[in-house]
């Protein structure tokens, strides 16, 4: 597989699979680094020599081969002995590296940058923003002192700020000059002799309705250019100021798909940022209203939207308002539909938080605000919370205990916007046991009713997405089609690209239910649903999911688990790894295997990994742990295996209840 070699930050070498290759010592990384610079062509060992040394030891091309040596063997660790190199070469009087174009992130670099001369700004600013992401230091870092990478090292300098200014102005063209303003003032900060970097600064703030700060930049920028390098600016900031003052038509926001959106934000935003105080409590609130908003965008915007969630939490417990406190926790009603945690740690932060603050809260009134945090605790107290053990408290039991007094408070107050962020609550704590998926769907329908009727778009996006999951399970596949139909086209309405990512993966668990005459097409259909998974901002989706997947397929069809030694299982690696072995023919260690196996955390696949876990005792004859299987899955009797989490399935749970009845010699 090829190998990548990164030298935008320190530099380092990967395998096909993304993990580093050990280059040992600082020598053989120069070695390799000096190979880059030259582009594939070869560079004579002389020249190696005198790079790598001010002054030569003896045997120093002897070195410089053991260095090239050592390098082959750790580039290409499969080569058979005496086969010739394929990529580290020995050419005439010295090495070349013959990587493919692609192979080194700064050649990547280079080409991206080059390739957006002619593209819109949207593809401009989005390839931009992928090419930036490779920067993780200056290039070439550990050799900043070496004569031989200065010219290299200041020209990827100057192309990552033309990057970084090429895509400032593809902000622009989009209408996010708002958005624009905090980065170029940074960049000019640290490069204050970059006179479009300045212009561009003065561009964005005009365009945010921030005319006397524009002005003041351009002044600010000839002021420095008079002083410190005894010139005037150039064209392109005289002609700016110009036009400025004469409000010059040219200067607005061109028309397109979003323009007048973005102009309307940015003016809004620069007329708040100016008229409320830095240090108003009302920041806060808003603050988290738009975290809300951002969190149901997925990918960075989710996960920068719970970072910034708990810090607004704590942020408004530093200032000892109760009531301003629950007001911020509580306006964060993202509609949740997963089961497990992405970050427990902060989970648990927020739970404390929530927990404190009902304590806090003065008796009498303040119903709506209770009802929030109850609801917040419910919902975040998915999976273990370390918070809640340290209180000697279990989350089974508090969450539906939380769930519920949500839900008396939201019924009793007959707030409907309150009644479905309760509803998303008490769907989160049915899963105590299996065969609830009935009264999943009846939460379902509550919840599309009751959004339909007052507007809540993101609410009934949840109630289908919910009714999608409990008709799989109860193997109402058209029901459940309606329901991903209904979700996606509310998605796209409103704007809500996440929910593209569970409706694909349903598409794929439709395709696995038909039959094994499906299975090679069911596969295909869930490795592209687990790419939608990449950068969709839910690790705690994503993580062993796409495995565990393929596994239910292969057990669905009596086929063995997948024996390759190093497959990733993530946090089900307990309930797969017995059925690994014995498809590797190691009986005794996947019974050892299936003695360590906790039970399955009470989620969307509960019954999934009992079924699992049910199988291997079968195989291996552990009676006990198919004695309790059976028990836990007898109340699914009539449902399909993890079909509820509308993402996988092992076929009837009937099926598997059957297999243990006769493996256990019971009456069927």
């Amino acid at each position: 597989m090829q190998v990548q070699f990164g030298v935008l930050g320190p530099v380092v070498a990967w395998d096909g699979a993304g993990d580093a290759i050990a280059l040992k010592g600082p020598r053989h990384r120069a070695v390799l680094a000096r190979l880059i610079i030259a582009r594939r062509r070869v560079v004579p060992v002389f020249r190696l020599v005198e790079d790598l040394w001010t002054d030569p030891p003896a045997d120093a091309v002897g070195a410089v081969r053991t260095f090239v040596a050592a390098l082959r063997r750790a580039l290409e660790p499969e080569r058979p002995p005496r086969a010739p190199a394929r990529l580290l070469l020995t050419e005439g009087p010295g090495y070349a590296l013959r990587a493919e174009p692609g192979a080194v992130d700064a050649w990547r670099f280079e080409q991206a940058v080059a390739a957006t001369a002619t593209l819109p700004p949207k593809e401009v600013f989005a390839r931009l923003e992928e090419a930036l992401g490779w920067w993780r230091g200056p290039a070439y870092a550990e050799f900043a002192d070496q004569p031989w990478v200065r010219a290299e090292r200041s020209r990827l300098a100057e192309l990552r700020l033309h990057a970084v200014e090429r895509q400032a102005e593809a902000r622009l063209g989009l209408g996010l000059a708002a958005e624009a303003v905090p980065d170029l003032d940074a960049h000019v900060a640290e490069h204050p002799w970059r006179e479009d970097a300045w212009r561009l600064l003065a561009l964005a703030l005009y365009r945010t309705g921030r005319q006397g700060d524009a002005l003041a930049v351009l002044r600010r920028a000839r002021t420095l250019l008079v002083e410190q390098l005894g010139v005037d600016p150039g064209p392109g900031l005289r002609g700016l100021e110009a036009d400025i003052l004469g409000h010059a038509a040219h200067l607005a926001p061109a028309p397109g798909p979003g323009g007048a959106a973005g102009r309307v934000w940015a003016q809004t935003a620069a007329a708040y940022d100016r008229t409320v105080p830095s240090g108003a409590r009302v920041r806060l609130e808003s603050t988290v209203g738009l975290l809300r908003n951002l969190a149901v965008t997925g990918g960075s915007g989710l996960q920068a939207a719970r970072r910034h969630r708990v810090a607004a939490v704590a942020a408004a417990e530093e200032l000892g308002d109760a009531e301003l406190t629950a007001r911020v926790i509580g306006v964060y009603d993202v509609p949740a539909i997963w089961t497990r945690v992405d970050d427990p740690e902060q989970a648990a932060q927020v739970v404390a938080a929530a927990e404190r603050t009902l304590t806090a809260l003065p008796p009498g009134g303040h119903e709506a605000a209770r009802a929030r945090l109850l609801a917040t605790i419910a919902l975040e107290s998915r999976g273990p919370l370390p918070q809640a053990r340290r209180a000697g408290r279990t989350p089974s039991a508090r969450g539906p205990q939380a769930a519920r007094q949500a839900e008396e408070i939201a019924r009793r107050l007959d707030d409907a916007a309150l009644l479905a962020f309760a509803l998303n609550a008490v769907f989160m704590q049915t899963f105590h046991r299996a065969g609830l998926a009935p009264r999943r769907d009846e939460i379902g329908v509550e919840l599309v009713a009751l959004s339909a009727r007052h507007g809540l778009a993101t609410s009934e996006v949840l109630g289908h997405l919910i009714r999608l999951q409990a008709r799989s399970a109860l193997a109402d596949f058209p029901g459940a089609d309606h329901h991903a139909t209904a979700a996606d086209r509310l998605a796209e309405r409103h704007e809500l690209p996440l929910v593209g990512v569970f409706t694909q993966w349903y598409a794929a668990l439709r395709t696995a239910a038909t039959g094994p005459a499906a299975a090679a097409e069911a596969e295909a259909a869930y490795r592209n649903a687990a790419a939608r998974l990449d950068g969709a901002g839910m690790p705690g989706l994503e993580h062993g999911l796409l495995p565990l997947a393929l596994l239910c397929l292969r057990v669905q069809h009596a086929q063995p688990a997948q024996a390759e030694e190093h497959t990733d299982w993530g946090p089900y690696e307990p309930w797969a790894r017995p059925l690994a072995l014995l498809a590797q023919d190691r009986r005794s260690e996947a019974a050892a295997a299936l003695r360590k196996v906790p039970d399955p955390p009470h989620d969307l696949l509960f019954e999934a990994l009992w079924c699992l876990t049910a199988q291997a005792a079968i195989a291996v004859g552990d009676r006990q742990t198919m004695e309790r299987a059976y028990i836990q899955l007898t109340p699914a009797a009539a449902e399909l295996a993890g079909a509820g989490s509308g993402l996988l399935t092992l076929g009837p749970v009937s099926k598997h209840l059957s297999d243990l009845a006769t493996a256990l010699r019971r009456p069927r």
